[in-house]
């Protein structure tokens, strides 16, 4: 487990934290792939600010100074609580208790700088509970306290969707893989899905009265697309998959004793974490849907509020309210990488190209 990425005496502790990854190779040589961007709350020496930091993969640790930091704001109702980043990596949005700002990544000069951006029609919205990206970058979603839904065409901040009861207040969201669906959560336990592009409400999903649909997150695999949503029944924490067809339940299982208050999807989909409310958090396979990593009092005490995959590695972001951010590499079955599938292929390759040669010479001999 890695430290909670720099936090230093000086400035406040981290209220939240997404991974950036640059999609090309115009930024500078000297600046790392792999960033991450950390909100930080005021302190009587600080004020609200946003941060970025390089992520070193084979040391799974962040750098002790930022790249770039900015000042959000001058008052503690700027201080940022959630980050969607871009899937292009240039742009991010955090939203605070007023509303949304939108930052440029800007690589130049050996570094990188965050400049602020004109967003107005995201602003003056309030407190977000949600913002996501969908994975084209070409659509934003933004879900209220209030459950006030709105769905924007990314850049242009043009309505899709401008929904004031969407919910009563909202506890999740996400875009499927093709843009297609957004699911959200409800604070009454409902769970419903919208139509994007015709901005619209499609189904709510069916539900038992003594059941809560609370975290939600669409399938990244590519193969058979199926929805994954927490599931409070009763006394019991489960874990449902919803096949996205027909919008019914394929199954659920109890993956965790404990109250689940977020969720994740790995970006190839083999891996869903759930952090839970007492601190801890899991990664389960999704082939098996069993638990293949446990990290125990990551939080202590204190509920994981986010939690996010690295892009490349397989390693974990987890945030909460009480001791900020926390960096853990999952002890899970190493990827093979392409360029190990194909060293194998070519020793394959030679020791048959070998086999053979002595196996006619052998025959030339024996003629």
């Amino acid at each position: 487990m890695a430290g909670h990425g720099g936090e230093g005496a000086a400035v406040g502790k981290v209220t939240c934290a997404a991974w950036i990854r640059r999609r090309d190779d115009e930024g500078p040589p000297g600046v790392s792939r792999l960033l991450m961007a950390f909100g930080r709350g005021a302190k009587a020496s600080s004020p609200p600010l946003l941060d970025l930091l390089e992520f070193d993969a084979r040391a799974c640790a962040l750098a002790s100074e930022p790249l770039a930091r900015v000042v959000v704001g001058e008052e503690a109702a700027d201080t940022p609580r959630a980050i969607a980043v871009h899937p292009g990596g240039r742009e991010l949005v955090c939203t605070t208790a007023k509303g949304c700002r939108v930052f440029k990544l800007v690589y130049r000069d050996f570094g990188v700088h965050l400049i602020s951006s004109d967003a107005s029609p995201l602003q003056s919205v309030g407190p977000q509970k949600c913002l996501t990206f969908s994975t084209d970058g070409a659509k934003f979603a933004i879900g209220g306290e209030d459950g006030h839904l709105r769905i924007f065409h990314w850049p242009s901040l043009s309505v899709i969707l401008d929904e004031p009861k969407a919910h009563k207040s909202f506890v999740d969201m996400d875009i499927s893989l093709d843009s297609e669906f957004l699911v959200s959560t409800s604070s009454d336990g409902s769970a419903r899905i919208w139509k994007i592009d015709e901005g619209s409400p499609l189904i709510n999903l069916t539900r038992s009265p003594d059941e809560k649909i609370e975290c939600c997150r669409f399938s990244r695999d590519g193969t058979k697309p199926f929805l994954f949503c927490t599931l409070v029944k009763g006394h019991d924490v489960l874990t449902m998959a919803v096949d996205i067809s027909n919008w019914k339940r394929i199954g659920y299982k109890k993956l965790s004793a404990k109250p689940i208050s977020t969720l994740s999807v790995s970006l190839d989909g083999k891996y869903l974490a759930l952090g839970n409310r007492e601190g801890d958090f899991c990664a389960v396979e999704v082939k098996k849907m069993e638990v293949a990593h446990w990290s125990k009092k990551v939080h202590l005490g204190s509920p994981v509020s986010s939690i996010e995959f690295c892009p490349t590695e397989r390693v974990i972001i987890s945030t909460s309210h009480q001791w900020g951010a926390e960096i853990t590499k999952l002890d899970v079955p190493p990827e093979w990488k392409v360029w190990q599938i194909w060293l194998v292929l070519l020793s394959l390759f030679v020791s048959s190209a070998v086999l053979f040669y002595l196996f006619f010479k052998h025959a030339r001999l024996n003629l």
